[in-house]
């Protein structure tokens, strides 16, 4: 199926999502000014360096150079002086329209051969805009008409980072510098608290903290590997989404890590997207001139149909509803990897559902609930569904408009029967279908696609699906692909930078911990955490012999969402002192009524 991580839909930059903004034309103009106005800097304060391309982006701009010396945070700051006497010096910005031949002239009196090739790829007439009458640059724009209306107190130089020219490793590493700019010093201010918040949560600085999971080099890069807690979280996920599906009538299948090129070849997949597959392993040097070998499955789809096609099925048979937690792996650039919400192996929460075409609405306004229902759970509560269309204008989706319409039809009277808040995305179908993709907005105002449903006519066509219907005639079913997770790698990403590593009671991987205000109490300590293990509640005690206040600092640190202190009077009244880091303080309350609370969180997916 087609994951947030899809073939179709690559998503999830490797850098730390930064709170979305409403980029207004007014803040391009001045990113986009500033990017000028930083590039003039650089070559003023440095000769050598050369200029490639200056964007704006989300929440800032950047510019690429070509210099022998990598630059300094004293460089950033020198720079920094240099663009605000720029700034103060009112420069008008000019657009310019010339030939390409004039272009090319003025590109070689200032000897930039980045900018000869940028020019290869521009149509007639050529833009530039200048910084007064010292500086231009090969521009579409937008821009200020001038830098007076820049404040400088509302930019920032942030960092510097290697980039390869035009993204490619075998060309010429450059330097680039990040940077922000906003209306107003209030704004950037802002801008800068969520900026440290959202450092604050970064999953894979809480993952390493709280123990959950690792990335090694002699392993390789994008491949997590995950420590008892990690595995214990992950478990808890899967076995709550399990049970859900249990009561929905999934089937449970399990399929390989590998599969035949020719399979892939059949969806479609290879054809459009072998680049983004790990390399083929051939037998022999004729197979792999033919293409015929194994990949690693970059999804779990064809498997799944393979399982159906193994018998002729019955309409009585269906709705059949499979489902798998399966790994795949996607041959993501270095550069594009990003903790565990960009990797190159995970696990997604895959089912495909083969359903006949009467049955296709009420089945995908089932599978809409249980997403619902999942979202609700796990406490995601501020997310809008986005009905990925394809683009009609483009050729990269098979199959017939008929399909497409029918497809697309049966999502939209779907989100409108839900009254759910929605709006469309032409072009974010996957090539062989549409979709409903849920996107998430998190504590810091970052949106996340998450859960996903897809409707699909076109792998039953290819793979020549059937089922006998009640006529006794032979017809093709319908695929539903879906994943309320999205993936389990992306998810606990997503939930750990949400809670900022608090997890809820019932998700928290050590949901007690006792504590024992010295070695004579930790028999009783112990005592009560096996109890508690035996009735289903993660508890430890902790035999470490530090003193009660180092305790307490130690657990809040690991962020146990229940502590149990255990002295003389607690050991006395079979009771335990309670602090949780939800409401803090709680007195002594007896063992028996600590573990009916605690199981009474768990079940209700809430704490104590």
């Amino acid at each position: 199926m087609s994951s947030p991580e899809s073939l179709s839909a690559p998503e999830q930059p490797a850098k730390i999502h930064l709170p979305r903004t409403s980029e207004s034309e007014s803040l391009k103009k001045i990113r986009h000014t500033t990017s000028h106005v930083m590039a003039m800097a650089v070559q003023k304060l440095f000769p050598k360096a050369l200029v490639t391309i200056g964007p704006w982006i989300e929440n800032g701009f950047y510019y690429d150079f070509d210099i022998p010396e990598a630059f300094t945070e004293k460089d950033l700051k020198s720079i920094k002086k240099e663009m605000i006497k720029i700034i103060n010096r009112k420069l008008p910005l000019i657009r310019e329209e010339v030939s390409r031949e004039e272009a090319e002239r003025r590109i070689k009196e200032i000897n930039e051969p980045y900018k000869l090739e940028i020019l290869e790829g521009l149509t007639e007439p050529i833009t530039i805009y200048h910084l007064g009458d010292e500086w231009w640059d090969l521009c579409a724009g937008p821009h200020l008409e001038n830098t007076s209306e820049l404040s400088p107190k509302a930019i920032e130089l942030e960092s510097v980072a290697g980039a390869y020219w035009r993204g490619d490793e075998t060309k010429a590493q450059l330097q680039r510098i990040y940077g922000t700019a906003w209306e107003n010093p209030e704004q950037l201010q802002e801008y800068q608290r969520r900026k440290e918040e959202a450092i604050r949560r970064d999953h894979r600085k809480l993952g390493k903290e709280l123990g959950l999971f690792i990335f090694a080099d002699v392993v390789g890069p994008g491949l997590p590997l995950w420590t008892p807690k990690g595995t214990i979280l992950r478990s808890i996920l899967e076995d709550f989404l399990k049970q859900e599906q249990v009561k929905r009538g999934y089937l449970p299948v399990v399929t390989p890590h590998i599969g035949r090129v020719d399979l892939f070849k059949t969806s479609g997949h290879w054809q459009k997207y072998k680049e983004d597959m790990f390399p083929m392993m051939a037998e022999d040097e004729e197979s792999a001139k033919a293409e015929q070998g194994f990949v690693l499955k970059p999804m779990n789809c064809p498997f799944h149909i393979q399982i159906y096609k193994s018998e002729l099925r019955s309409y009585r048979e269906l709705p059949m509803r499979l489902a798998e937690f399966g790994t795949v792996y996607r041959y993501e650039q270095s550069g594009e990897l990003g903790g565990l919400t960009r990797v190159r192996g995970f696990t997604v929460d895959d089912s495909h559902l083969f359903v006949t075409p009467e049955q296709l609405d009420a089945e995908f306004l089932s599978v809409v609930d249980l997403i619902l229902s999942v979202f609700k759970s796990l406490q995601l509560k501020n997310f809008k569904a986005r009905l990925s269309f394809r683009d009609p204008t483009s050729d990269k989706y098979m199959g017939s408009d008929e399909v497409w319409e029918q497809s697309q039809g049966a999502i939209r009277r779907a989100v409108e029967t839900l009254g759910m808040n929605y709006f469309e995305g032409i072009g974010e179908a996957a090539f062989y279908g549409p979709k409903l993709d849920f996107i998430f907005s998190d504590a810091l105002d970052r949106e996340w696609q998450l859960g996903t449903v897809q409707v699909d006519y076109n792998l039953p066509e290819r793979f020549d699906l059937e089922y006998v219907a009640e006529d006794g005639t032979r017809k093709r079913p319908v695929m539903i692909h879906r994943a309320p997770f999205g993936s389990l790698e992306r998810l606990i990403g997503i939930l750990i930078e949400e809670y900022a590593g608090d997890f809820p009671v019932w998700l928290a991987p050590i949901q007690a911990r006792l504590l024992p205000v010295s070695n004579d109490f930790l028999p009783f300590a112990q005592e009560v955490a096996a109890k508690m293990r035996i009735l289903g509640i993660r508890a430890e005690a902790d035999a470490s012999s530090e003193r009660l206040g180092k305790l307490i600092r130690n657990a809040e640190k690991d962020k146990i969402p229940v502590m149990g202190i255990v002295g003389a009077k607690e050991v006395e009244s079979n009771s335990l002192s309670i602090r949780t880091r939800a409401s803090g303080e709680l007195g002594m309350i007896s063992v028996d009524e600590v573990i009916n609370r605690l199981k009474g969180a768990i079940v209700n997916f809430s704490n104590f």
